[in-house]
Parts: structure tokens; C-alpha cells; sequence
């Protein structure tokens, strides 16, 4: 919402109070400004010139060389090509160094051989067009009133020089879409008197009746319909005060008719429109809804479908508007319009939205009616407008009105407790002060303190919206700051903090963490080669996607993170370690039941950690999380993970997730062309085989033992099944077990390798004997021997 500051001072008393001032204020009240600009601002030193001579360019048959007081001590010389300008004429002029909108600069020069000292301008290169100042021509040299003084700034003499402030409206304040709700603000803001005096018609004649019939047959859905007839339209420009108001607002003046419903919309926030009577079958208007099939073509010169959900005003024989939006294409007024239907109207907001959205359009109309008017305000905006009719001479009145109620809302009451509001304030406002500043925003309270708020705020429902009223005039700023008393302190639970441990551990290791949106595509799935009987194919459908890459909830965090590694491979970022804590959503079979929603930690590594990298990283999550010791078990039934390159993560024989290679095909479907290493490991299964909390152990008070062995295996016999078996046979006092070695080669049998492991042994109550070590080295080869591993000649 734009509103000139020269306009919202007309209600309240503002002398002394700065744009920034004002802005701040309001600001603080609850108005927000998002910004105000001035159009004196882009145009400088630019005056009004009267021309006293002219002569041809000696060197152009299209230039002229004028002489033109400026206001200074003699004239200048400016050459000019407009063909419009005559001797007499007092034009704008631009001199040397003036500023013009869009950052054009003028400079005195030569125009094939003539000094130029300055620029005549048109509308156009002041930032206007004819809509602000009809008498002008659109292709030639702006010629202004002839009794103009010659050397005054064009910004007064054109009205540029006041300021527009533009307004964020919040959807619960409707009545602050007009200048005078925006005035009401400020005058409360400030605590100075609010003006807004009564319209008044004095000058109609005759009657209405039985000039114009209204029918309401849809009463829940047009709350009131109040309308008006003019005679004898005289239809011309505006004058220059309300073309000049109109712009700042940011709407383009048309004509007196059209403007004066758009200025009363402006300033009352009542939508109007203006109906050729000639036009109205049988001098009948009928709102109601539109029926099966029918059409109407709006003043865009669009064809429109109608549904029976829509609201439309006709006539006896067919829609004339779309009501609350748009007028029809017979609907207006032209230059030979003599009679006129003044239409002032509260629609439904639920239906005008609806109809708004059906048909794809949207007008400053809709924007108001949608967001909820009031019905009382009818009848004022339409006298307001037939009292501008009268000021601007633009017809005749007829005098009554027709106004038709529909199913109007009660205004509701509400009980002022002030000690509850101090409470909930933390303030110590007297009731007196509170009952002043709810009837500067024009509460009506009885001396019970009963509340009743204005028609056009249908946003006061409770206590604490009368509570919100009081606090944004006193002063948001100006309540002090007070910590909540009876409120449990938050804290994270047991899961919260196993989560950020989780994902601080990662960050620790040398991954990013990545958030990703938790939607897919259609085809999403096929890309990791799920097959089609696949679990994950069970997703929830979204009923109204943004497009088929998001009409399905994911099922897998794994294509989000894919999606994510091709972005930085293709970006050449040279290698990448990503990690992602999310939401998967799997569907019932009955699509009413809410899905599970499982949380999944999913790594992706390319050109960094490898596979056996990120297999430290698994084993590091577990450790962290105090789990057994997890086991990786090879992994050949994926149609995902490379063959020889994936395993299964286990802790305790409960699977937790799987890692391995993609597979290069894999990779390829999401324009990947690096190899990738993957974990998709759940965090509800790693929570749930969780330790306790791990306890300080001093470091160790006897020597460790160390032993290393190499066996021969057969190439399929996964390290990990070795290892299980080393571990129950050393039993506890094995205090780490690794492998340094793994060899295949000419000095191992084909189809063999050789795997060399590293075992630390302790006792933690004393020193441990070279016996018990070889012992337990001597039951570890037994065990392994049945593995079909032997210790290496």
C-alpha cells in the first residue's frame, strides 16, 4: 500500500513530524514502511522557461534555436527539435547539471554548431505520461499553464515533491489498505485527534426509485450492496490534485468517472465501480452466483467460464461484472456515457478468493475484498464519491440510495481486564490510559469497561488482541524486559543430543553437512535401479506437487545427496565429503494412515575417504555411540553398490544400514562421473543399539603384549569373519586388533591371499604372561584353521 504523506496528514496533526519520523513511528505501531521515495529526488535544477524567441538552426531543417528565460538574469540559448513549441509557451527546462529520472544528466553543449545551454522536456523525461497530465501531448515538449512564473522548480509546480511511503499490510488489517486507516494509525501513534469528517450530498435532485431495481439472492456470500445514480455525466480529466494522488499511490488516472471510484477506494478502502445505466437490461441488477455454462467477457477483453461457485452482479439477461474483482467489457463508461450506476459492495472474502483463484486473476479489488471488508462502510464510501461527483462537477445526483443487507456479522464485545493485561504485558498501565488509547483507535468503551471494537476490525476476537493494541501504542520498546516465571526450561532430549553428538562427529571428521528437501521424483527411483517390487517404491503421493521431480515424498535420503555430490562435481570441485541427517517417509497400504517417518544418516565421499574411509567413519559413529564393535559383511545382492565393493553394517547381529562403491551406471543417472562411496545408515537402529555412557578409563598401569600372525585364506573369505573368530578366542584381555597387510601374489597360491593382523594384548589388574599370550594366539589358529585360514610358512 502506497500513501502520499501530504494525504495521511490531512486527517491528524503532523506539523514537526519528519518522513523518518513518521515512518519510525508507524513502524513501531504495527504499520510497517518498507520504504518512501520522493520523484523530487531524481529530477534537479530543472525550472519552468518561458519562450520568447525562435529562429530555424541555420544548419537543420527539423532544430529550432530558442531564447528562454529561465528566471535568471538574461535568457538562455536552448535548441530544441519538438515541433510543438511556439513563442509564449512556458515549458520545463532542464539546465546546465539538472538531474532527470533514470540518471540522465544534462550538460550544456553544442547542437551542430549552436550553443545549447539546457533541455526542454517532455512528460516522458520527467518520469510522467498524458494519464497524470492529459493537456500535454505523449511525443512532444510538456507545455505547461502560461501563467506561470518562469524560473520555478518544476517539482512544485507539478506536485513532484511529496513523499510516498510504501506499507507492508498484514492480512489480519485490512483497514489499514486506505489512507485514512493509515491516517486513523497515526493519529493514534502520535495521540492526536483523528479528522475524518462526514460526507455530505447537497445538491440531489429526484429520486431513485424506480430507476434501478436490486435483487440479492445470494445474501451469505454479499453481505451488503448499496448503490447510487448519476445523471448528465459530464466525463473529463480529473483535476490535477487527485491525478497527482492517484499516481503516488500508484494507480493511473483515466477519467473522472473511473477516478473517482478508484480515489474513494484509496481512501476508504471501498471498491467501487461505475455501471452504464444504458447498459443494465431492464434497469434490473441481480448479484448472484453464475450459473452452469455461462461466460462473461471482463474488461481485459478475456473470455472467462463461470462456475456455479462464482459470484457475479447481472442484469435480467446476463452477467455484467465478476463480483468483487471485475467489471464486464459493456460494464464501464466512455466519453459519451450520460447516466451512471455508482455500485458500493461488501462480497464474501472466502467467495472472491475462491472465484479469484478459479479464474487466474487478481485486481486491487480482490486484494481487498479478499482479505475481509466492512459492511458498514458501503453506504460512507458511496456518498463519498457522490460528494466528489458534486466537487469535480462530473453529473448530476439522483437523490436515495438503494441498499440491500445481506447476512451481516454482529459485532461482537469484549470485557476490558486491565490487571490481567498488565500481567500479560509486564506493565503497569492505569485503566485510564488504556480506555484512552483503545478510543483513539475508535473502541467504543462503556464505563463497565465493556469493549466493543469498530465494524472494520473483525480481527479483534480475544482479550489478547485488545492486549496487542494497547501494547503497540505504548510501545513495544517501552515494556520492559522480564524472563517467565511457571514455564518449564527447554532441553534438548537424550535423542536430540545423540543427534547433534552424531552430527558434530561427522563435521569433526571432515564431512559437510548438507540439508536437502524432503521430496522426489516419479523416476527418481529408477535411477538408483531400484527394482520394481522395491519397499522403497512405497511412497506417499503429494496431491498437488510443484512438478514431477517433487511428487513424491523420498523414501531414501540418497538421491538428495547424489544430487548434491553432481552439483559439486560438475561446479569442479576437485573432491567432496558430505553427510546428511533426514526424514524418510514410507506409506501404509491404507493411504488415510500417516506414513512412518524414519530418520536416516546417509554419507557420500568422492575422490576423498574411499571405501575403506568411509568405513572409519561408520566404525567411528558406533564407537561414539558406545555400540559393539560393528561388523561389515560383503554385500552381493545390490543392484545399487558395486559387486566387491558393499557390505552390510551390523552391531550386535542387527543390521543397521549398508556402504559401498555406486555402481558407475548409478553414478552416470545422476551426471556423476567420479566414483562415489556411500553409507545409508539409520539412526533409529544406531539410537537404539547404543551404549551407555561411556566412562573414563585411566590410562592403563601394566604393559601390553604384542603379537602378529599372517594366514592364508582363500580371496572370497571375508577379513571381518577372520577377525570374529581372533576376538572369541583371546576373549577380554585383547585390547585391539588390526590389519596391516593384505597380499596377493606369486608367493600365495592362486586364488589366495594373505591377510597379516597386529594383536595388542593387557591384563587391567596386572601384567600379563608370554604363556597367556601364546595361548591365546594357539586357540585363535585353531579357529581359524576351521575357517579354512592357516598360519603362512
Amino acid at each position: 500500500m502506497n500513501a502520499p504523506v501530504s494525504w495521511i496528514k490531512e486527517y491528524t496533526d503532523l506539523d514537526g513530524v519528519s518522513v523518518k519520523e513518521l515512518c519510525d513511528a508507524l513502524t513501531m505501531s504495527g504499520s510497517k514502511v518498507e520504504r518512501w521515495t520522493c520523484e523530487a529526488d531524481e529530477i534537479k535544477n530543472v525550472v519552468t522557461g518561458k519562450v520568447l524567441e525562435m529562429h530555424r538552426h541555420p544548419d537543420s531543417d527539423h532544430l529550432w534555436v530558442c531564447s528562454v528565460d529561465c528566471g535568471g538574469d538574461k535568457p538562455l540559448q536552448i535548441v530544441t527539435g519538438a515541433q510543438n513549441v511556439n513563442v509564449g509557451d512556458v515549458v520545463p527546462c532542464a539546465l546546465d547539471g539538472a538531474e532527470l529520472p533514470g540518471g540522465h544528466v544534462i550538460k550544456t553543449g553544442k547542437l551542430r554548431g549552436e550553443l545549447s545551454e539546457g533541455m526542454m522536456c517532455s512528460l516522458g523525461e520527467l518520469g510522467l505520461t498524458v494519464h497524470d497530465f492529459p493537456e500535454c501531448i505523449e511525443d512532444g515538449i510538456a507545455i505547461l499553464d502560461p501563467s506561470l512564473e518562469p524560473g520555478k522548480d518544476i517539482c512544485g509546480v507539478l506536485g513532484l515533491d511529496d513523499t510516498s511511503i510504501e506499507f507492508e499490510i498484514t492480512s489480519n488489517r485490512p483497514d489499514c489498505m486506505c489512507v485514512s486507516g493509515l491516517g486513523r494509525e497515526a493519529a493514534a501513534t502520535f495521540r492526536k485527534p483523528f479528522r475524518f469528517p462526514e460526507p455530505q450530498v447537497r445538491k440531489a435532485a429526484g429520486s431513485i426509485e424506480g430507476m434501478l431495481k436490486v435483487r440479492n439472492e445470494t445474501p451469505d456470500n454479499c453481505l451488503r450492496y448499496t448503490a447510487a445514480i448519476v445523471k448528465n455525466v459530464r466525463v473529463k480529466p480529473s483535476p490535477v490534485w487527485m491525478r497527482q494522488r492517484l499516481r503516488l499511490c500508484g494507480v493511473r488516472p483515466i477519467n473522472n468517472i473511473v477516478d473517482i471510484t478508484n480515489y474513494v477506494m484509496l481512501e476508504y478502502n471501498q471498491p467501487m465501480h461505475a455501471f452504464d445505466y444504458r447498459n443494465v437490461k431492464d434497469n434490473e441488477i441481480i448479484i448472484r452466483q453464475a450459473r452452469e455454462g455461462e461466460h462473461i467477457v471482463t474488461l481485459d477483453d478475456i473470455d472467462r467460464a463461470l462456475t456455479p461457485d462464482m459470484m457475479v452482479i447481472a442484469d435480467s439477461e446476463k452477467p455484467i461484472a465478476v463480483a468483487g474483482i471485475m467489471g464486464g467489457e459493456y460494464s464501464g463508461t466512455y466519453d459519451d456515457t450520460n447516466t451512471v450506476i455508482f455500485e458500493s459492495a461488501c462480497f464474501s472474502a472466502v467467495n472472491v478468493r475462491y472465484t479469484e483463484k478459479g479464474l487466474g486473476m487478481k485486481t486491487e479489488s480482490s486484494v481487498r475484498f479478499e482479505k475481509g471488508l466492512d459492511p458498514e462502510n458501503t453506504l460512507k464510501a458511496l456518498t463519498r464519491a457522490l460528494e466528489l461527483v458534486e466537487e469535480l462537477d462530473a453529473g448530476d445526483v439522483v437523490g436515495g440510495f438503494v441498499d440491500i443487507k445481506g447476512n451481516m456479522p454482529e459485532r461482537r464485545t469484549l470485557k476490558l481486564d486491565p490487571d490481567r493485561i498488565n500481567s500479560f504485558l509486564g506493565t503497569d498501565l492505569p485503566v485510564e490510559e488504556m480506555v484512552s488509547m483503545l478510543r483513539s483507535l475508535e473502541f467504543e468503551v462503556s464505563d463497565d469497561l465493556t469493549v466493543t471494537p469498530p465494524s472494520f476490525r473483525a480481527d479483534i476476537l480475544l482479550m489478547n488482541d485488545i492486549a496487542e493494541e494497547i501494547a503497540r501504542l505504548y510501545g513495544y520498546n517501552n515494556i520492559p524486559s522480564t524472563i517467565m516465571t511457571g514455564v518449564a526450561t527447554a532441553q534438548l532430549t537424550e535423542r536430540q543430543h545423540f543427534e547433534r553428538d552424531l552430527a558434530r562427529r561427522l563435521v569433526a571428521a571432515g564431512l559437510y553437512e548438507v540439508k536437502t528437501y524432503s521430496f522426489m521424483g516419479t523416476k527418481t527411483l529408477d535411477l538408483l535401479n531400484e527394482p520394481a517390487d522395491s519397499e522403497l517404491r512405497k511412497a506417499v503421493v503429494i496431491s498437488n506437487p510443484f512438478g514431477d521431480d517433487t511428487a513424491l515424498m523420498r523414501t531414501t535420503i540418497l538421491p538428495s545427496m547424489l544430487e548434491v555430490v553432481a552439483r559439486n562435481v560438475n561446479a569442479r570441485v576437485p573432491s567432496g565429503s558430505f553427510f546428511e541427517i533426514g526424514v524418510a517417509f514410507h506409506a501404509h497400504e491404507d493411504p488415510n494412515e500417516l506414513p512412518d517417518e524414519d530418520r536416516d544418516l546417509v554419507i557420500a565421499s568422492y575422490n576423498s575417504l574411499g571405501f575403506y574411509g568411509v568405513k572409519g567413519v561408520v566404525e567411528d559413529i558406533c564407537r561414539n555411540a558406545n555400540t559393539a564393535v560393528p561388523e561389515f559383511a560383503p554385500l552381493t545382492d545390490s543392484t545399487m553398490y558395486h559387486p566387491g565393493r558393499a557390505a552390510t553394517v551390523s552391531v550386535d547381529g542387527n543390521v543397521i544400514g549398508t556402504m559401498g562403491e555406486l555402481l558407475p551406471t548409478v553414478a552416470s543417472n545422476f551426471d556423476i562421473r567420479e566414483r562415489v562411496t556411500v553409507a545409508v545408515i539409520s539412526v533409529e537402529k544406531l539410537y537404539a543399539n547404543r551404549g551407555g555412557v561411556r566412562k573414563f578409563t585411566p590410562l592403563p598401569k601394566f604393559p601390553a603384549m604384542t603379537r602378529d600372525i599372517a594366514v592364508v585364506c582363500d580371496e572370497s573369505v571375508p577379513s571381518g569373519d577372520l577377525e570374529r573368530e581372533i576376538r572369541v578366542a583371546c576373549g577380554d584381555s585383547l585390547e585391539s586388533l588390526t590389519v596391516f597387510d593384505v597380499y596377493t601374489g606369486e608367493k600365495v597360491a592362486a586364488g589366495k591371499k594373505s591377510i597379516a593382523y597386529s594383536l595388542v594384548f593387557r591384563h587391567p589388574d596386572r601384567t600379563m604372561t608370554d604363556d597367556e599370550a601364546d595361548k591365546a594366539i594357539s586357540e585363535s589358529l585353531r579357529r581359524l584353521e576351521r575357517k579354512g585360514a592357516v598360519l603362512r610358512s
